[in-house]
């Protein structure tokens, strides 16, 4: 998945989620680990740290 779509994915979990949008993307990339799915996993710990980097841009 290339870096906009993460972002977007990023977005769209804060969006929905809020404070807990960094955890959700990383039990989706740990479930996903489980599950031998290493490609995906992988993406899904690119938008947690995607999550991650715009929640301490949003903090002073």
């Amino acid at each position: 998945m290339d870096a906009l779509k993460i972002l977007d994915h990023a977005r769209q979990l804060l969006a929905a989620h809020g404070d807990k949008a960094e955890a959700e993307a990383a039990q989706k990339a740990s479930a996903l680990e489980a599950d031998g799915d290493k490609e995906q996993a992988k993406t899904w710990k690119k938008i947690r740290a995607a999550i991650h980097e715009m929640r301490d841009g949003h903090q002073s």
